[in-house]
């Protein structure tokens, strides 16, 4: 069947028969026709299936074309994001994102914000990944497939975004007058044997805010009870420019080359008012007012470079080698100034926070495939190096004094060294309806961390990964797919740094040292089934995490908590996961994307006594509806929608964002133009909110974050492909009529 059963019409230009002088009789049995060009018109499925793999085309959650990558991959089943921007892979921020098939080694949300989703062609979910994969990631693997030139010949694309001014300002009196707007522009050329890609990318995506906080600690001899309420506003600026170099001389032959280099700017603001009370055993109050006055700017210059090359050697086989360095200068400045009131010249404290903290990484890759008939051996070498130095200060200036004093209980210095060794071997093949992929993986690594504040740590780890795969065929057209591997998440520097950071009024965050590794088994189980007008897929699974990494609070002293992380005994999660891509109409198409699952975690907080056990179901539902109307208009509506989950101390509410984008492509296909209502909320009061609550036998928290919803912007996206023409040679007329 031409295009398994997409073909939805072939178009024949020529000349008939008897148009030609000479032609055939129209009663001739075979008459002759001459086919100038054939066009076949089809869709591709929004969705594709491979032995580890889900692949969703980027295209069909075009209402997030002009944003960046994380607008794009919330929309995928498995995927949720929260109200604090956190990114998630069936309910863990583990999880590991490669561009192109290459690994990177930053926070994932962080890597995704800098890639425009304008440039995705697909992405690829790798739930279970096998042993030829880095083991890290809780939760699986988001491979980024950026757009390429498939033909030879060049292609040019470009877009614009501006969003409409805020219809929302809450009241803000710093960052009132949010700024939308964004920028990108592709360039790829191909021939025979180069490759050739450029992009320029920027974008400002500022978001108002308000907060409502509640604390209550109970120390000996008092309580404290202490509301907050005012703005939590953000100023974001993303810019990257990107260059790719392919050559094949021959055949057997490619080496390529690419360099990413960008950079990425956030100002958060936190202007809130307090109001304590303090209640003593003995009956008396103390009741008291201040505003603070909070700014966190971060910034940071990234850079990837990778240079690879594959070499078929003869036999099936294919040697692999490549490099790659990942550069990151990180910089941050918290101010925290303490005022009797709202414009007062009063400051009771300023708190200054500087902190500079530069990242290099490096890897050396070697990989031998070999394929033999339906048989595929594949086997290599890797070796990993990253060195993070932190320098951290914490400057004060206390009322009636006018210069700033270094405090060093809360300033020093950071280094962080990795060394990770990796050996693998992996089989696949084919039997009649049954494809399979076994292997192990082998990583050796080597933590050490020194600090001005403790003492030297060190850490060894011997670590077997072991991964199988099975896919079956039925003969009733379904797909049924079964595997059990073995993941890691290593501890990221901002947990292992022991330095405190006095992030602003009530909070003071710390890491730990001596964090180990988490460690999860998963089994899944999965079926799939491709529908006449579509697919739906199920996979179950259940996932033992040994050593979970979890951020817990404490109390540092009346009004300021101590947040902590540590190593929880186990946690469990059993969860079922669905997508059904759907087609009802020629003008309907239905994504639908859920994970459900029940999540349950036990361990002990430090320094208090007892073990704390929580869980709960969780749920997390992508819907994306579009329609199609005539003169190549459209319209698409998405939901994502969050429900409540479990901590280790307590429960992170629900989080809902519908958004509605309309879509207007030009005849030739080269304009597309957009309008998007994002957070659609219309004073409904539920969209872009959340509520955090936590609690210990020495206090209790809750505050509901609230982000400016109904945020109204319009696009304009072109693209231009111009082939290279094959050579007009002459023709012989006659013979070619006679043939």
């Amino acid at each position: 069947m031409l295009g398994m059963g997409l073909l939805m019409g072939v178009t024949v230009r020529g000349q008939s028969p008897a148009a030609r002088p000479g032609a055939a009789s129209d009663t001739a049995p075979w008459p002759r026709v001459s086919l100038e060009s054939v066009v076949v018109k089809g869709r591709k499925p929004p969705v594709q299936f491979r032995l580890d793999r889900q692949v969703f085309r980027a295209a069909e959650f075009g209402g997030a074309m002009n944003g960046n990558a994380v607008d794009l991959v919330r929309n995928l089943p498995s995927v949720s994001l929260d109200g604090q921007g956190n990114l998630q892979m069936r309910g863990t921020t583990s999880f590991l994102v490669l561009l192109n098939g290459r690994p990177t080694q930053g926070e994932p949300a962080f890597i995704l914000s800098q890639i425009p989703a304008g440039q995705v062609d697909r992405v690829e979910v790798i739930s279970q990944p096998g042993a030829g994969y880095d083991a890290d990631g809780r939760g699986g693997i988001l491979n980024i497939i950026t757009r390429t030139t498939p033909e030879q010949g060049w292609v040019v694309q470009a877009s614009l975004m501006q969003g409409a001014p805020s219809l929302q300002g809450f009241g803000n009196t710093r960052y009132t007058d949010p700024v939308r707007r964004s920028g990108d522009l592709l360039l790829s050329w191909r021939n025979t044997a180069w490759e050739f890609g450029a992009g320029l990318n920027g974008l400002r995506n500022d978001m108002s805010g308000y907060r409502i906080g509640e604390v209550e600690t109970m120390l000996p001899g008092r309580t404290t009870r202490f509301s907050s309420e005012g703005e939590r506003s953000f100023r974001r600026r993303n810019r990257g420019a990107r260059l790719s170099l392919a050559w094949e001389p021959d055949a057997r032959n490619r080496v390529e080359a690419a360099v990413y280099a960008g950079s990425r700017f956030q100002s958060r603001v936190a202007d809130l008012d307090y109001d304590v009370l303090r209640i003593d055993d003995a009956g008396g109050r103390r009741h008291f007012r201040y505003f603070n006055e909070n700014t966190q700017d971060k910034e940071g210059v990234f850079t990837l470079a990778s240079l690879g090359s594959s070499h078929k050697m003869g036999k099936g086989s294919t040697l692999l080698l490549s490099g790659q360095y990942e550069g990151a200068d990180l910089e941050g400045r918290t101010t925290n100034r303490n005022l009797a009131a709202r414009g007062s010249s009063s400051d009771y404290q300023t708190t200054v926070n500087p902190s500079r903290n530069p990242l290099h990484a490096y890897r050396l890759k070697a990989d031998v495939i070999t394929r033999k008939g339906s048989l595929s051996w594949q086997g290599g070498y890797q070796f990993r190096h990253d060195d993070q130095r932190g320098d951290f200060a914490y400057d004060y200036r206390d009322l009636g004094q006018t210069a700033f004093r270094r405090d060093p209980a809360f300033s020093g210095t950071l280094r962080v060294a990795n060394h990770i060794h990796a050996a693998y071997g992996q089989a696949s093949g084919d039997k009649g309806a049954l494809s399979w992929q076994s292997g192990l993986r082998a990583e050796r690594l080597h933590r050490s961390l020194e600090s001005s504040v403790a003492p030297r740590e060190e850490l060894r780890m011997l670590n077997l990964f072991p991964s199988v795969i099975l896919r079956y065929r039925t003969a009733e057209g379904s797909t049924l797919r079964s595997s059990f591997t073995r993941r890691v998440r290593r501890s990221s520097n901002f947990e292992l740094n022991p330095i405190p950071e006095r992030e602003h009024s009530e909070t003071l965050e710390q890491g730990d040292p001596r964090l180990l590794p988490e460690l999860t088994d998963t089994w899944e189980a999965g079926w799939e089934r491709r529908l006449t007008r579509g697919s739906l897929t199920f996979a179950a699974y259940h996932q033992r995490i040994r050593n979970p990494v979890q951020r817990v609070n404490g109390v540092f002293n009346d009004t300021i908590l101590d947040r902590v992380y540590t190593n929880a005994d186990r946690a469990l999660q059993t969860g079922l996961e669905a997508n059904l891509d759907l087609r009802p109409g020629k003008v309907w198409q239905l994504l639908l994307g859920a994970n459900v699952y029940r999540f349950d975690i036990r361990g002990a907080v430090p320094d208090k006594p007892g073990i704390r056990r929580n869980g709960s179901w969780v749920m997390n539902l992508n819907a994306t509806q579009t329609l199609s109307f005539k003169g190549a208009w459209s319209a698409q509506l998405t939901l994502n929608w969050l429900t409540r989950r479990a901590t280790v101390q307590g429960v992170d509410g629900p989080f809902i964002t519908p958004s509605l984008t309309l879509r207007k492509s030009t005849g030739d296909g080269r304009w597309t133009f957009l309008g998007q209502w994002l957070y659609m909320d219309a004073g409904l009061g539920f969209a872009n909110r959340q509520r955090i609550s936590t609690s210990g036998p020495e206090f209790r928290t809750t505050t509901l974050y609230i982000y400016e919803p109904d945020q109204v912007q319009f696009s304009a996206f072109f693209n231009l492909r111009r082939k290279n023409r094959n050579p007009t040679l002459p023709q012989s007329e006659m013979a070619e009529k006679e043939f």
